[in-house]
């Protein structure tokens, strides 16, 4: 049944009307009844390039009548719920390639800042493993599909590692767990009378695994994703009856905006859905590799009806009884399955129908990201321009990579690559705004007070206006942070880096502590404040660039576990304390340096980028996005 249910918030937040939707165990049923909800406001504008937060979602959790209370009594509080972030489940035909490591990335920084501000998070990432494309390629290789499954998720993990993904669970479809689980939410939906059998003729693209519609096709019928003509197939199969939750899908979509993010892929998703929602076959009889289907041992599961469900089975403990319901009470439903826009709709249409016939709780947010490019052309094994992550990473390593694109890839849109770029980025960018305002930093105070801070730094900066300023800086970076505006929140902890290169070429210490005196206080006092800044740009950067901030972190005397322990409250002025010692000067970061044509176009040897401390910092601000 569907419940709809007004509640009216005070304050900031607007008259919102949220819905609710379940449904019995047996037929679908269109009439309304009151519902016991409890209400959570979360503020959330990622498709808003300003920093300032725009909307409120609302989102319920519902409970029974037998648990429901008396209107005057005062509600329980209920225990916080875990922030669940997923990636897509990757594909397993071919390894790895920096699509799958865009949203990785992407998804690990979330991840990371989400932890910094004391959430329990789950972070979900792992492989589909199923259906045709995964039996072809494995035969292709001269392997079985499970040998085949088995390498290449494993370069997945690799990866990951190398990378440093800081993911909790990964899920392979081919695991039993998640088998179960699939087959009881099968049967769930079976039950709801929401899956029947038919014939079935259209277009089908094997690369998108998915019957096409021929106005969406391009001459020739070709895929419009791969560009490869579809074959006609006529199969007797199981369908979903997607078209039944046609209403119900408009308006979540609707009154809850905040559903699918950015903006524009929520128009997208709408504007696909005014033509009328299909029903679509969620069985294949001509594919074995696959999950076979409960009552139909012949057919196996469609791959996307099947890995939808590992964001859920990843929840299941190893050790317990594959359960739907003890899946579900691990933290479900999901803050945000964040993915690429080529799939947007399978979760923003698909997954929510299925949930709702099952009778499970809706994904919070749906966030499709933009595609990248490699020189402004789209990347192609024909067009011999592909990105291999494995070579990116072990050539410059996981921080810069991690940097670039989360920093030059205005989040949602789409973003370009090209090498020139991405050296002179991060050489700017880390080697120097950052790098070297710490080393000449931590130089000067070797040289002049023996490694060690003259002063707490909450007295050393005492009506200072630069500790205002990055207060205000920092506070920017966590609004953007929360908003999924990981660019600009990028580039407001940059431009702490920014402002202190420009109050140490300013207050030039070097030539005041020549000068002695009460000269030589006020430049060991300057030296205190930069580090302090430092410190902070080290916990807020940490979500992007976990290596490099741990590094700066140790370079100020502090360990490992107490890098590993810092939250997001130690990004608060005063933290460095007077007597602290800190470690000598060494580059964190190795300048890269740009290949000359001498070098036959190769790179050159990594090195650091000297300069003598009295020269001011050359500052390179550079910011490229492209459009989608």
């Amino acid at each position: 049944m569907a419940a709809r249910v007004q509640h009216s918030l005070q304050s900031q937040r607007n008259s919102i009307t949220a819905f609710f939707f379940s449904s019995s165990s047996s037929s679908f049923s269109n009439s309304l009844t009151k519902t016991q909800i409890s209400f959570r406001s979360k503020w959330f504008s990622p498709s808003s390039s300003s920093s300032k937060r725009s909307g409120a979602a609302l989102y319920c959790t519902c409970s029974s009548n037998s648990d429901s209370t008396d209107s005057n009594s005062t509600p329980m509080l209920a225990k916080e719920d875990p922030f669940i972030l997923t990636t897509p489940l990757y594909y397993v035909n071919a390894p790895p390639h920096m699509g799958s490591a865009y949203s990785t990335i992407a998804a690990d920084a979330i991840a990371r800042f989400q932890r910094l501000t004391g959430k329990k998070v789950i972070f979900i990432t792992g492989t589909d493993e199923h259906g045709e494309k995964i039996a072809t390629a494995a035969a292709a290789g001269g392997s079985t599909p499970n040998d085949h499954c088995d390498a290449i998720s494993q370069s997945y993990r690799a990866l990951w590692k190398d990378l440093d993904i800081s993911y909790d669970k990964f899920i392979r479809t081919t695991d039993p767990k998640h088998e179960a689980i699939v087959e009881e939410f099968y049967s769930k939906v079976l039950e709801n009378g929401d899956i029947y059998r038919a014939d079935y003729e259209g277009l089908y693209c094997v690369n998108c695994e998915e019957y096409k519609d021929e106005k969406e096709l391009l001459e020739n019928n070709c895929c419009p994703m791969h560009l490869k003509p579809c074959v006609s197939r006529k199969e007797d199969n199981y369908f979903f009856a997607l078209s039944k939750y046609q209403k119900r899908l408009e308006d979540i979509l609707e009154h809850n905006p905040d559903f699918v993010q950015p903006m524009y892929r929520l128009n997208e998703v709408q504007n696909w859905m005014k033509s009328g929602l299909r029903d679509f076959s969620i069985s294949r009889a001509s594919v074995d590799w696959g999950i076979r289907v409960p009552n139909d041992p012949k057919q196996t599961i469609y791959v996307w009806f099947d890995a939808l469900l590992g964001y859920i089975s990843a929840l299941s403990e190893d050790q317990e009884q594959p359960s739907l319901q003890r899946a579900i009470s691990s933290g479900w439903p999901a803050s945000l399955h964040l993915i690429g826009k080529d799939i947007l709709r399978f979760h923003a249409v698909y997954w929510p129908a299925m949930l709702m016939s099952a009778g499970l709780s809706l994904p919070k947010t749906v966030f499709g990201h933009g595609f990248l490019t490699k020189d402004g052309m789209k990347m192609g094994k024909s067009l011999g321009n592909t990105l291999e992550p494995n070579e990116l990473v072990h050539k410059f390593g996981a921080d810069a990579v991690r940097y670039f694109f989360l920093r030059e890839v205005e989040f949602g849109n789409d973003g370009d690559y090209s090498e020139e770029r991405f050296i002179n980025i991060v050489n700017a960018h880390l080697a120097n705004t950052i790098g070297n305002l710490l080393n000449r930093t931590l130089g000067l105070l070797k040289k002049n007070c023996q490694s060690t801070l003259v002063a707490d730094s909450s007295v050393a900066a005492q009506g200072n206006a630069f500790k205002d300023n990055v207060e205000k800086l920092v506070e920017k970076a966590k609004t953007q942070y929360e908003s999924l505006l990981l660019s600009s929140a990028c580039e407001s902890v940059l431009e702490i880096g920014n402002a202190g290169n420009l109050y140490i070429d300013e207050h030039a210490p070097w030539s005041l502590f020549k000068k002695g005196g009460t000269s030589f206080d006020s430049a060991a006092k300057d030296l205190v404040i930069i580090l302090e800044a430092m410190r902070i740009i080290a916990v807020a950067l940490s979500p992007v660039a976990p290596n490099l901030c741990l590094r700066i972190y140790q370079q100020l005397g502090y360990t490992p576990e107490q890098f590993n322990a810092t939250t997001w409250n130690d990004t608060q002025w005063g933290g460095l304390k007077s007597g602290q010692i800190m470690a000598p000067p060494n580059p964190i970061f190795a300048r890269i340096e740009i290949p000359s044509e001498s070098e036959g176009g190769t790179l050159a040897e990594k090195k650091v980028s000297k300069k003598k401390e009295k020269l001011p910092r050359t500052q390179t601000q550079t910011q490229t996005t492209v459009g989608a």
